[in-house]
């Protein structure tokens, strides 16, 4: 007999960040297993809603990443791929989560996700939307570049000039025009309110930058060879950060993955796609639990 889905807050003081940790209870009375998940670049726990709502047997671990959403950021370590990894790798320690967890990361958190699978044992490892090529040698190199500028000088600019050109609506909005491939209206405008109620969402400026730093130099092909894990990789054939090709790049480059290219969407499965993103983990996490 299920119960209704609970989500219990933690806070957890690591690196010198007060973390917080979104725990999505299974509706069952005996959980199918745990995952833990993170989240991309300029989101937080919310953006792994959709999914989460549709694995309801599972218990899903979210925490928002030092710096963004409800977490403020470290201090005793770089906002970097490196930094988080280890400051994911003492929360769960803290939650006493062990090798039977799975681990997920979308987008940015396939990047921290696949560096946290080369530092400790998982079940599995499910990957969102990675990263496998490095933005600044992709069609996206110059407005990665250009980003970049952005996010840096505003973090050099007085607080009141740099903050609110972080948070423009004309920013984010244009983000999520460029990026949604979906043509369903309603799909569109949730996409768009849930960039502009938590794209906002980070604590320091200058954290921000180096995230973002991190985010467009680094993929998972420079952890992958480590992995021996099986691997579930789910991609976007739209994708303007992981064309079909360097996806079976990535892929090849693992001990042992397999990799689902979804039709009509982009970098934003886990809003337009959430219901076929979440089959596929259900079936593979299932296949691998055999």
């Amino acid at each position: 007999m299920s119960s209704p889905r609970e989500l219990v807050v933690s806070t957890h003081h690591l690196a010198g960040s007060k973390l917080k940790v979104f725990n999505y209870l299974s509706t069952l009375s005996q959980p199918a297993g745990v995952i833990f998940a993170v989240h991309g670049f300029r989101g937080d726990h919310h953006g792994l809603e959709r999914i989460i709502s549709n694995l309801p047997e599972y218990t899903v671990v979210v925490p928002d990443l030092p710096g963004f959403g409800a977490s403020s950021s470290m201090t005793e370590l770089a906002h970097d791929v490196q930094g988080y990894a280890e400051v994911l790798l003492l929360l769960l320690e803290d939650l006493e989560l062990g090798a039977g967890t799975h681990l997920l990361g979308h987008s940015f958190g396939s990047i921290v996700a696949a560096k946290l699978a080369t530092l400790r044992e998982f079940s599995t490892l499910t990957l969102l939307n990675p990263i496998s090529e490095p933005a600044l040698e992709s069609s996206q190199a110059f407005l990665a570049k250009l980003t970049s500028f952005y996010y840096s000088t505003c973090a050099k600019l007085p607080a009141g000039i740099g903050e609110p050109a972080l948070r423009s609506k004309l920013f984010t909005d244009s983000m999520s025009l460029v990026m949604t491939k979906s043509r369903d209206p309603q799909m569109r405008r949730y996409v768009r309110e849930q960039h502009r109620a938590y794209f906002g969402g980070f604590h320091s400026r200058a954290t921000l930058a180096q995230s973002y730093d991190a985010s467009i130099n680094h993929t998972v092909g420079e952890y992958s060879p480590e992995i021996a894990v099986s691997t579930l990789m789910i991609g976007g054939m739209r994708d303007e950060l992981g064309s079909p090709a360097t996806q079976e790049a990535l892929r090849a480059s693992f001990a042992e993955a397999q990799l689902i290219m979804l039709e009509n969407v982009g970098h934003l499965i886990h809003y337009e796609k959430a219901p076929e993103v979440a089959a596929a983990v259900r079936e593979f996490l299932v296949l691998q639990s055999k």
